[in-house]
């Protein structure tokens, strides 16, 4: 008997998991929030043995040491990942036992990294499962442009080879069991779809069904920015990141969040979007709670710039500490709970902006109003509204002063995005509005859109 449990990590696209028997367990790629990891085998009724990683983590921080710290569990990582504290080094053919009849066997599956690792779930020898990491997606696979640019080439011909090898040496029924590819920025191009097997991915997976070249070439020409952060993840995966404090923070009455947005500091207003436009303390930005909060925030802000929080309630709060710790903005320099008017001086009024549809803003053509897409270049490839200035969310706070004066409408593909950018644009003093619409209604509503 065996069991997968799955661990999503959704704000990030990422997936870890815990697999085992009756008695034991190992824990594979976890978050850095390893209290879901230990309540998960809790629940199991096992001890938690192992604790594996793939590869050093690109997009977050692990929480693998600390796991294995907290549980006594072996902490396995591949030999060729250059580390600075201790741990069992893992190679190319390594079979490490689980439970009765039950072991993890490792194949060397470089791209992603060079040192990238995937384990193969074998029960009483044979492949029942096969983690992959960031090698073999749903799909697609890892971005291998993560490390060096002078590696990237060498690392897409490498996962061609990678995907490959899983495919020939694994049973089609063989269910494949990825990190990445569920939103996240580290899979070469969105997966679709939440499970699938090695015999799936053989007739679906671009780097199973086209040759090394073609694929290499159509690979490195999808590839997409790099979230700024991601500069920070693997040097702390590295060096081995410390325990989490998930505590509440030191809470801040109005005079402290004035003051903190006067010394420059980044105060973010974690309600929804509708609320945020409604009313809100000016100069503080809007990161939906229920958005990819970490993913854009921490791509955004000022790498070590103190950040403030502002929530509706205290769980929103403790949410939004445990979406950013596992990006490394490990404790805010503030926080308070309630609304507006909890958070303004006396005297003092909440600012506020307009939201609209791609309706509204067809009736206003003409008017000389200034549109902004802060869609990725990916996504504006498929089309776009004529006429309209391209300022990709994350390059936006240092790209302000090239937008037109006038009423700024600004949209994205689906709203959330569009009104991080609208807050943004509000705490410069610029007139916004916020186009809170699908852009599949653009062109329904009578918007001209091009494509390049």
């Amino acid at each position: 008997m065996f069991f997968v449990d799955t661990i999503e990590v959704a704000g990030l696209g990422n997936r870890s998991y815990l697999a085992g028997g009756e008695r034991t367990a190992v824990a594979v790629d976890p978050p850095r929030d390893v209290d879901r990891v230990i309540a998960a085998a809790a629940r199991r009724g096992v001890r938690i043995s192992h604790v594996v990683e793939t590869h050093v983590h690109n997009d977050y921080v692990t929480g693998g040491l600390e796991l294995a710290r907290l549980t006594g569990a072996d902490y396995l990582v591949p030999a060729g990942a250059r580390v600075s504290f201790a741990r069992i080094p893992v190679r190319d053919g390594d079979v490490t036992a689980l439970d009765t009849g039950l072991s993890l066997r490792a194949l060397a599956t470089p791209g992603h990294t060079p040192h990238h690792t995937s384990y193969v779930l074998e029960e009483n020898g044979t492949a029942i499962a096969v983690f992959t990491g960031g090698s073999l997606l749903i799909g697609t696979v890892g971005r291998p442009d993560l490390v060096e640019p002078r590696l990237t080439e060498g690392l897409a011909r490498a996962q061609h080879a990678s995907a490959r090898r899983l495919a020939a040496e694994l049973p089609d029924e063989t269910t494949v069991l990825p990190t990445h590819g569920f939103g996240s920025f580290c899979s070469s191009t969105q997966s679709s779809g939440g499970d699938t097997t090695i015999g799936k991915e053989k007739v679906s997976n671009e780097a199973l069904t086209r040759d090394v070249d073609v694929f290499v070439a159509d690979l490195l020409a999808g590839l997409d920015d790099v979230p700024a952060y991601y500069t920070h993840m693997g040097p702390a995966n590295a060096a081995g990141p410390a325990p989490v404090d998930l505590t509440p923070p030191a809470v801040a009455d109005a005079e402290e969040i004035a003051a903190r947005l006067a010394a420059g500091e980044w105060v973010v207003d974690l309600r929804n979007r509708v609320a945020f436009a409604q009313g809100h303390v000016a100069g503080s930005f809007n990161f939906e709670a229920e958005g990819q909060l970490a993913t854009y925030l921490a791509w955004l802000i000022p790498w070590g710039k103190p950040v403030t929080l502002l929530a509706e309630s205290p769980e929103q709060l403790a949410a939004a500490q445990r979406e950013l710790v596992r990006v490394g903005i490990d404790r805010p320099a503030a926080a308070a709970t309630g609304g507006p008017a909890d958070w303004l001086r006396e005297g003092e009024a909440p600012a506020a902006f307009a939201r609209a549809t791609f309706a509204d803003l067809a009736a206003r053509s003409g008017d000389g109003v200034v549109v902004v897409d802060v869609r990725r270049a990916s996504e504006r490839s498929d089309g776009y509204v004529e006429g309209s200035v391209h300022i990709p969310i994350h390059a936006l706070p240092r790209r302000l002063g090239e937008i037109p004066e006038g009423e700024v409408w600004v949209h994205c593909a689906g709203g959330m995005r569009a009104a991080i950018a609208a807050s943004l644009l509000d705490a410069a003093g610029r007139d916004v509005v916020a186009v809170d619409d699908s852009f599949d209604e653009a062109g329904k509503a009578g918007l001209t859109v091009r494509t390049p």
